[in-house]
């Protein structure tokens, strides 16, 4: 089933785990599969990780790696963060928070905020994600989470952004039912 969907879809590919939450730490993440030899091979590397359910295979995408997510608090309700995504919400720790419901003004406010909004801007000839796009996902979240109270923890991690469109590569939700 790989190597057919690796045809359907076209090359260079990426291919996931499914079961790990964090698939990077595992090697569960595999970036610019290049032919039918290499999608045998990784799938099969990518079935031994512990907590293996499938592997998704995927059209390679670019862009900058951002993070949108939420935790509920019991005394305050959803809070919203967001920040640079992928393994730098980690490791660079810059991440902004906001109390839902958010409006516009104050998603942007959050993403101008970030120590590394120059990046999200463009830099160096490197063209800047649309941070209009950006803070309409951070405010569309809010908005959810109103409504979806069971919804305790969500991370949208990493979502790719360029100046044209910004869409999920993967995301966790938990939810509790009351």
């Amino acid at each position: 089933e790989a190597l057919e969907a690796a045809r359907q879809i076209g090359f260079p590919l990426v291919m996931k785990v499914v079961g790990p939450i964090h698939k990077t730490d595992v090697g569960g993440v595999v970036l610019n599969v290049r032919n039918e030899v290499s999608v045998t091979k990784e799938f099969q590397h990518l079935m031994k990780i512990h907590e293996a359910k499938a592997v998704l295979v995927g059209q390679m995408a670019f862009g900058t790696e951002l993070f949108v997510g939420a935790k509920y608090e019991p005394r305050f309700g959803h809070v919203i963060l967001c920040g640079l995504g992928g393994i730098y919400v980690e490791v660079m720790k810059d991440v902004t928070s906001g109390l839902a419901p958010l409006t516009m003004d104050e998603a942007m406010s959050m993403i101008q905020n970030l120590k590394s909004y120059k990046i999200l801007e463009g830099y160096r000839g490197k063209r800047g994600v649309n941070i209009r796009y950006f803070a309409e996902i951070i405010v569309r979240l809010s908005s959810l989470l109103r409504f979806a109270t069971e919804i305790k923890e969500m991370d949208i991690n990493p979502l790719l952004g360029d100046g044209s469109r910004i869409f999920a590569v993967d995301a966790r939700i938990r939810i509790e039912k009351p």
